[in-house]
């Protein structure tokens, strides 16, 4: 399971992708794949200071950038840069784990809500946002984890990462503090449903494409590349101007050595955006994300999810589906999302759509890595000035009348776009 934080959900969510968000929390369970158990929940210890020692090797990475607009300014600690939090300082900034602090819950346990003052701070001074994400002592995976959270988010510093503040390790409590992020997950945003939900712009979501690359690419650009391997809307997380940052680090590997092309480990992820080579063999590749972006793209052009039981059969698995419509421009304008109203530029949502095509490759060596598939965006189509204009005025005037002739949509709308309708009553409400 994995636990992304934002802010105040309260429908009920979609049976679909078995997501639900409670109070705040996008948090999906969409069928996350294991082919193996792991009970073991690992030791650890606290020194003096509080800091941790663990069984793990630490990661060792260095990095090679130069600046500039690459990776965009991330750079990689040779230490984790946390702080330590008393078990104490947390139970008071969640009001001793209050439930009306809840955002979520997982496998990993429950995730708060919660409020810090700096010391030395006015007491005028306003109290900063943060989520607690709270262990909970029967999880099998929580430990595993919360010791990956700290090695990875404690060292890695990028604008398009979610920030880890620090971290609480004290008797048998195990928690993470992160920053908190005002407009939720992207999964909320794209799937969300209620009269308060405003569909994202093509410009907000092109913006959210490139930030979430940069992330990725940061990740895969060091010396010994990191391997995130659960890349998914919902741990796509938004700040208040919709800068997108990943979180969730819990599964994230260290990529191969120089002589390898992949590294072996138990298949786990999310069923939909897992690569089907990782899926088939164990076989993780650092292209294995890229893979997960691609499927990324095609929600971001469709409003679909990746994947969907109460479509039809054939129709689960949104990449199978979809892929044939990504090639023509034509099939292209009968699958994209309809609540964009035809208000998006017909050139750059076909690039898009390349792209994505590119990345959902079968075949891992043949997709391109993922600082080409940022530069694309950011060079291509970003610089990309077309208006929606004529060619997109035709297929908005039919939406419009389809609207007001549910009748003729029966006959003349896409069965794509009515999925998206009859699935409107399962979705997920946008964050107030």
């Amino acid at each position: 399971m994995r636990c992304c934080w934002s802010s105040s959900v309260n429908q009920s969510p979609p049976p679909t992708a078995k997501n639900f968000s409670s109070a705040g929390v996008s948090q999906t369970t969409s069928d996350p794949i294991t082919t193996s158990s792991d009970s073991s929940k690992g030791k650890f210890s606290t020194s003096s200071d509080g800091s941790i020692a663990t069984t793990a090797t630490s990661i060792a990475m260095t990095t090679t950038f130069s600046g500039g607009n690459s990776p965009n300014n991330g750079h990689i600690l040779p230490h984790p840069n946390l702080k330590i939090f008393s078990f104490l300082e947390l139970k008071t900034a969640t009001k001793n784990f209050r439930s009306d602090t809840v955002l979520g819950e997982g496998g990993f346990g429950k995730v708060f809500k919660g409020w810090i003052e700096e010391k030395g701070s006015s007491k005028n001074a306003s109290a900063t946002v943060i989520a607690v994400k709270k262990l909970n002592t029967e999880s099998v995976q929580g430990y595993d984890e919360w010791k990956s959270e700290v090695q990875f988010l404690g060292r890695l510093s990028h604008p398009n990462l979610v920030k880890l503040i620090g971290y609480c390790a004290e008797d048998q409590e195990l928690l993470l503090v992160y920053e908190f992020m005002q407009k939720g997950s992207l999964e909320n945003h794209l799937f969300g449903r209620g009269s308060s939900v405003q569909p994202l712009p093509w410009g907000i979501r092109l913006q959210i494409l490139i930030g979430a690359a940069r992330g990725l690419a940061f990740l895969h650009s060091s010396e010994r590349q990191v391997i995130y391997r659960d890349f998914k809307a919902s741990n796509i997380l938004l700040d208040g101007a919709y800068k997108a940052k990943i979180s969730d680090f819990g599964l994230a590997k260290l990529g191969p050595s120089a002589s390898r092309s992949h590294v072996t480990t138990r298949v786990m992820g999310t069923t939909g955006y897992a690569a089907p080579e990782y899926v088939a063999t164990g076989h993780l590749y650092v292209k294995s994300d890229v893979y997960a972006f691609g499927v990324v793209m095609v929600e971001m052009l469709t409003g679909l999810r990746a994947l969907d039981t109460n479509r039809p059969s054939l129709q689960h698995q949104l990449v199978d589906w979809i892929k044939p419509h990504l090639s023509e421009k034509q099939k292209l304008k009968r699958v994209m999302d309809w609540r964009l109203e035809g208000r998006y530029p017909s050139k750059a949502a076909f690039q898009i759509a390349q792209l994505a095509l590119q990345c959902i490759e079968i075949e891992p060596r043949i997709r391109p890595s993922m600082k080409e598939v940022m530069e694309t965006i950011e060079q291509n189509i970003s610089a990309n000035n077309e208006k929606p204009g004529e060619s997109t005025r035709i297929h908005s005037s039919r939406q419009h009348a389809i609207h007001r002739n549910p009748q003729q949509a029966r006959h003349t709308r896409s069965v794509v776009h009515q999925r998206q309708r009859e699935n409107q009553a399962h979705q997920l409400p946008l964050p107030a």
